[in-house]
């Protein structure tokens, strides 16, 4: 099938070998001094500025604009993180050795425009944690603490600012606005790892010129807060849920596993 392309976003700067080892391009994100090997999202139009907040989509601002207009049409161009990595096969559910990494596109994929990570699911609260996250939400809506109404608006609610998801719906354009809003309030799961991978560039072009301006004006809503982890890189939040009700409403979507794996901590042979 077509050729692979997977970009992998670091913090670290001694990751480089390990990344490049994997056929994979090492990108580095961040304020952490980085060699001139890796592909940065500071260089060119960029929002680098930003990543405190946007977290892995300064680069994807960055691919957008600087790189994806070079990308054959025939290529499937992916991203994955130096701590979660997509697998071979469908069916794996451990990094052993080098092998076990994506490295050619498999032949499930070839009805199919975007690969989305496996479901992650936000009910079955803890008494702890509602207490010490959600107590707000329960308290406003004692339905919720019916593991059946549990859903994804409950759980950003209380980890992302109370209100602020509601805010952040009210600035999107068309029928975004009300299919998103249905999305987070109906479903308790999404894909993980806000990742994705794509053989198609209308697809993603139009993801991104449906994201940034969106998430340009709940900036200005929203701001910049220096608080809790949860609030302060709030639009990657956003995006985490965004980009699977998006992708499951625009394209033909195939589910693969994304996999934790440490490459700072863990020997690759």
């Amino acid at each position: 099938m077509s050729n692979l392309l997977i970009y992998c976003l670091s913090l670290n700067n001694e990751d480089f070998d390990k990344i490049k080892s994997l056929n994979y391009i090492p990108v580095g994100l961040g304020d952490n001094e980085f060699n001139s090997k890796w592909t940065r999202d500071n260089v060119g139009e960029n929002i680098s500025y930003k990543n405190k907040y946007y977290g892995e989509y300064t680069f994807h601002y960055w691919f957008w604009k600087n790189e994806l207009p070079k990308i054959d049409k025939e290529t499937w161009v992916g991203f994955c993180a130096y701590r979660r990595f997509w697998v071979n096969n469908f069916n794996k559910s451990e990094i052993v050795n080098k092998t076990d990494f994506l490295n050619k596109v498999p032949n499930e994929w070839k009805d199919n425009e975007v690969i989305l990570g496996q479901n992650i699911y936000m009910n079955g609260w803890s008494k702890m944690k509602i207490i010490k996250h959600g107590l707000k939400s329960f308290l406003l809506k004692p339905k919720y603490f019916l593991k059946k109404n549990q859903n994804l608006k409950l759980h950003f609610d209380s980890f992302h600012g109370y209100g602020n998801l509601d805010k952040a719906i009210e600035l999107l354009d068309g029928n975004d606005k009300k299919d998103f809003k249905f999305f987070m309030e109906n479903q308790n799961y999404y894909n993980r790892g806000n990742m994705f991978i794509t053989n198609n560039k209308k697809i993603i072009n139009n993801f991104y010129e449906t994201i940034f301006p969106w998430l340009e004006r709940c900036e200005k809503v929203l701001g910049f807060k220096n608080s809790s982890y949860g609030n302060t890189r709030i639009y990657a939040f956003l995006m985490e849920r965004f980009i699977s009700y998006w992708f499951n409403k625009y394209s033909k979507v195939r589910v693969w596993p994304i996999i934790f794996y440490n490459i700072n901590k863990e020997e690759i042979s």
